[in-house]
């Protein structure tokens, strides 16, 4: 297996995957500075089970570029973290206990339609009978072109997401949070003396779950998914010709035990990096003032997929 040991904070500039926003687009760099305090790991450093990043799918996201804190997260919790730039097959997953892919893409270069998936049908079906014989996936994917590059994998567990970006209608802050009911209470928003109260996104997609999943945050009336044809009608300030439909019925995060396994799925990569973007290098991800939970939230998620 070759794999490519998570070691210091290594950051690269993330070229490859830009986020719209309201001020346009900009390069983004990890932030080197954030540290989140864990102050009792669940593992003794390096002790913890093995953590496979998936870096084989064209993903702008890996661990010594955007998601270099994420890495560093974790690997502070005693976890081992290590990028793969292979296929999925059984060889590669028989030693991981969670598989994590973060914005994989078809081609890194042309987001437009037709969509088409970044994982095989062999991978998919490797996938899909690892997490049924007890492993646990971390599927994080983020708007077009993401959400089609993942959908095959994620039809395999009865989850439709769509490649689209949502945005909400106002431009305002998305904070999901439990007051406003829009982040729900469950085994991990909920656990016990790590409570989440809320968290921060920006932008994404939306994705409809089965009826034995159990979601997490929901987009609902305040959002529109757009349903462009090319990537970039979406930089434009007028959006009046792109089709759209309403955010409701749609959600951005949600989990679900499929055979002896288990999945997390959630549809913005930007809550569990940490970045920098932009000449006034704005805070993006689990470094933002406002986003002072996320960082605790992906420990929650890794704790449920660990069964911790």
């Amino acid at each position: 297996m070759k794999v490519q040991k998570f070691a210091g904070r290594c950051v690269f500039i993330w070229c490859a995957l830009v986020f719209w926003a309201t001020e346009g687009s900009a390069q983004q760099v990890a932030d080197e500075n954030f540290h989140y305090p864990v102050s009792v790991p669940l593992y003794k450093v390096g002790n913890g089970p093995l953590i496979v990043f998936d870096e084989a799918h064209n993903n702008a996201s890996t661990l010594r570029g955007a998601y270099a804190p994420f890495g560093i997260l974790l690997a502070s919790d005693g976890y081992q973290v290590v990028g793969s730039r292979e296929k999925v097959t059984s060889e590669l997953l028989k030693k991981a206990k969670i598989y994590v892919t973060v914005n994989a893409m078809y081609d890194m270069e042309n987001w437009d339609l037709p969509a088409r998936s970044a994982f095989s049908p062999d991978e998919i079906n490797e996938l899909a009978t690892w997490v049924a014989d007890g492993g646990s996936l971390f599927l994080v994917t983020d708007h077009m072109p993401c959400g089609a590059s993942v959908n095959d994998l994620a039809g395999r567990f009865g989850i439709n997401i769509l490649n689209g970006f949502a945005l909400r209608k106002d431009g305002g802050a998305e904070v999901f949070s439990k007051e406003k009911e829009t982040l729900m209470s469950n085994e991990i928003t909920s656990a016990r003396g790590k409570q989440i109260d809320s968290i921060m996104c920006w932008g994404g997609t939306g994705f409809m779950v089965p009826p034995h999943a159990h979601v997490i945050s929901v987009l609902g009336d305040d959002y529109r998914i757009y349903l462009p044809s090319q990537a970039s009608q979406i930089e434009k300030r007028s959006k009046a010709a792109i089709p759209y439909i309403s955010g409701r019925g749609f959600v951005n995060g949600a989990y679900l035990k499929f055979g002896r396994g288990r999945i997390v799925v959630f549809g913005d990569g930007a809550p569990f990096s940490a970045q920098l973007q932009g000449i006034k290098s704005a805070k993006r991800g689990m470094n933002h003032p406002r986003a002072t939970q996320n960082a605790q939230f992906l420990l929650n998620i890794t704790h449920w997929l660990d069964r911790k």
